[in-house]
């Protein structure tokens, strides 16, 4: 008995109905788009960071300025994203299961960093706690600063940052339901073991994927960090901030340099998330290859 299958039979194996020349043509497209609009433009940074030599390269790296920029943009992530994570954790907890009034409008405010411009989140914090603003005054009198020093950024980075974390482990929390933790509520667990042996193992991959957003989103903050930063040499100038400047001076070999780090950053946190993802599918997939159980008779 023959097996040779006709080409219907092979596209529907495949999980298709198109024609081969329509999926080599949606994959040629898919490959040239990214080709000339993410891989040329990123060759392209490091190009022109390296045209001067890998010394001028270095030397623009060490440049005290350049190192400030650097500190400063790690250290507001490092802020912001574990207030963000706790944000995050409590907003989805909240959200996925309890029922309460202004469930949908917390749902919404969740989302506002994703229909306000960040220039316009700057803004806002520029009215509240600049020298004109609602808090000005009393914050000059105690002499406490916000806008153009580290506070406001990290305010400003918190703001458009915080819905990553959230937006990951909402859907997840609903699509996994109460039952376990109202089993294990049953079986005499308290409120904080029930988090940290039930929905924290459950929601593990989502928050480090959430994380991973969220860090790569404080550390390239441009519009909402450039509003706040006042744009003070080696003090308030993020990575971002700094090549601007350098570029804006014509010193492109350092504003390309700058730039390479950060473009290595979100080849390094691409990187991690596809672990992550990888780790998450192989997790699932010894999951679902456990014997099932067989019911008692």
């Amino acid at each position: 008995m023959s097996t040779t299958m006709n080409p219907s039979q092979r596209r529907a194996q495949a999980g298709t109905t198109e024609p081969a020349w329509v999926r080599y043509s949606l994959i040629g497209v898919a490959l040239t788009f990214m080709f000339f609009f993410l891989v040329l433009p990123l060759a392209a940074v490091f190009t022109e960071a390296l045209r001067k030599g890998f010394d001028a390269y270095w030397v623009a790296l060490q440049e005290p300025d350049a190192w400030s920029a650097i500190y400063l943009t790690f250290i507001t992530a490092l802020i912001a994203v574990p207030l963000n994570l706790v944000f995050g954790v409590a907003a989805a907890w909240a959200i996925a299961k309890y029922e309460f009034t202004g469930k949908a409008f917390l749902t919404t405010l969740v989302d506002l960093p994703f229909s306000v411009s960040p220039v316009v989140a700057g803004l806002i914090y520029v009215l509240m706690f600049g020298a004109q603003g609602w808090f000005g005054p009393w914050l000059q009198a105690h002499d406490i600063k916000i806008v153009f020093a580290v506070p406001g950024i990290v305010l400003a980075t918190v703001f458009v940052t915080f819905p990553f974390i959230a937006r990951e482990l909402i859907p997840l929390m609903q699509a996994q339901g109460n039952d376990e933790e109202q089993a294990a509520i049953v079986l005499g667990a308290t409120g904080w073991q029930t988090f940290w042996y039930v929905t924290l193992p459950n929601i593990k991959w989502g928050l480090i994927y959430g994380v991973i957003l969220c860090n790569a989103r404080a550390m390239g903050e441009f519009g909402a960090v450039s509003v706040v930063s006042g744009h003070i040499r080696g003090q308030t100038n993020t990575m971002p901030l700094h090549v601007e400047i350098l570029y804006n001076e014509y010193q492109s070999v350092a504003a390309f340099a700058v730039a390479s780090l950060l473009a290595l950053l979100a080849l390094v946190t691409l990187a991690i998330k596809s672990v992550v993802e990888w780790r998450h599918a192989r997790e699932l997939k010894a999951t679902a290859e456990l014997p099932q159980e067989m019911p008692s008779a």
